[in-house]
C-alpha cells in the first residue's frame, strides 16, 4: 500500500502527490512518483520546504541533470539551477524547454520561490492526448512530419508590463548568442510510455520541405489541438510548491498576467535521450553542435 495519496487534477493531466516530504524520498516511493509522472504527464507537490541543494538532489533521482541552459547562465554557484524571474524575461508562449537541441531534457522540475498574489500561473498541456484528438486522416500525415525547432526568433512578447526593458534586452542577447537549429519528429514516440505525442511548440518554426508560409500554417494547425482546454492543466503557485512534467510529452506556458509583481521560480532539468519518429528515425542537427556544454551527450537513436 501506497504512503502517499496520488490525486487527479485534471480529466486528461495533471495529479498532485500529497503525504511525500521531498527532501526524504526512497527509492520505493520515488519508484512510485516515476510511475505516476509517465501516467499524468505532470505531478504537483504543495508546501515543500526544498533548497536548491534539495531540489538539485530530488531532480538527480530521474537521472543526469543538464545545466541551466545552452546560453543563459545559471543562479551563482548553481550551474544546474536556471532562475525563472518575470524581471528578466515573460516568456509567455506554449513551449517545450530546449528543444532546439539535438536532446532536450526529459524531465523539468520547477520550485516556487517568489510568487505575486494573482496571476503567474503554470498552464501544462497534455501533448499526446492532443495528437489522439486529431483526425485520422491528419494524425497519419502528421506522423510522415519533421520540423525545424530553433533558439533564433523573437520568442518574448515585445510588450511586457513587468519585465525590466534592460534586463529583457540581455537576456535577449544571451538567449541567441548561439544558436542552433535541429529537425525532430513532429510526432514523438515516448520512449518509455510508447504514447505518440505531438513534439511541437513554440521553438518549432517550420516544416522541413515546405515553403515558410504552408509550413507555418501546418504547426499552428496542429498546435490549436495541444492546447485545448481539456488537454491543459493551470497550476496555480503557492511559495515552496515543486511541479515535475515529462519534457517529452507536453508543452508548457507562463501567462504574462501579474503586472509588475514580482515571480520567481527554479527550474533543474534532467538530461533526455533523442527524439524518434514514428519511422524510427532519430532527431538530427541542422545548425549548430550537439551542446555537450549543457547536456550529457547522448548517442545517435
Amino acid at each position: 500500500m501506497s504512503e502517499f495519496d496520488v490525486r487527479k487534477i485534471g480529466g486528461r493531466i495533471g495529479a498532485e502527490v500529497v503525504g511525500v516530504d521531498l527532501r526524504e524520498v526512497s527509492d520505493r516511493v520515488f519508484g512510485e512518483i516515476s510511475e505516476a509522472l509517465l501516467e499524468h504527464k505532470v505531478l504537483g507537490f504543495r508546501g515543500q520546504d526544498l533548497t536548491d541543494e534539495g531540489q538539485l538532489a530530488f531532480a538527480a533521482k530521474f537521472g543526469e541533470l543538464t545545466g541551466a541552459h545552452p546560453t543563459v547562465p545559471g543562479v551563482d554557484g548553481r550551474r544546474e539551477v536556471l532562475p525563472v524571474d518575470g524581471e528578466t524575461s515573460r516568456a509567455n508562449h506554449w513551449h517545450t524547454d530546449v528543444t532546439f537541441v539535438r536532446t532536450p531534457p526529459k524531465i523539468s522540475t520547477l520550485r516556487g520561490l517568489v510568487i505575486p498574489p494573482y496571476g503567474g500561473n503554470t498552464l501544462i498541456a497534455n501533448s499526446a492526448a492532443a495528437y489522439r484528438d486529431l483526425p485520422e486522416e491528419l494524425r497519419a500525415f502528421a506522423d510522415r512530419l519533421w520540423a525545424v525547432h530553433t533558439n533564433d526568433y523573437d520568442y518574448i512578447t515585445p510588450v511586457e508590463s513587468g519585465a525590466d526593458p534592460d534586463k529583457r534586452a540581455e537576456h535577449r542577447k544571451a538567449f541567441v548568442s548561439r544558436t542552433w537549429k535541429t529537425a525532430h519528429p513532429v510526432v514523438r514516440v515516448h520512449p518509455e510510455s510508447g504514447e505518440r505525442n505531438l513534439f511541437i511548440g513554440g521553438f518549432a518554426q517550420s516544416i522541413v520541405g515546405l515553403p515558410g508560409k504552408e509550413g507555418r500554417a501546418i504547426l499552428d494547425i496542429l498546435q490549436s489541438y495541444v492546447t485545448r482546454p481539456e488537454n491543459v492543466l493551470r497550476w496555480v503557485w503557492e511559495p515552496g510548491d515543486v511541479i515535475v512534467f515529462d519534457n517529452r510529452i507536453t508543452q508548457h506556458y507562463a501567462p504574462d498576467d501579474y503586472g509588475d509583481l514580482p515571480r520567481r521560480l527554479h527550474r533543474v532539468t534532467v538530461a533526455g535521450d533523442v527524439p524518434v519518429g514514428v519511422d524510427g528515425r532519430g532527431s538530427y542537427l541542422v545548425e549548430g553542435d550537439d551542446a555537450a556544454h549543457y547536456t550529457p551527450k547522448v548517442a545517435a537513436a
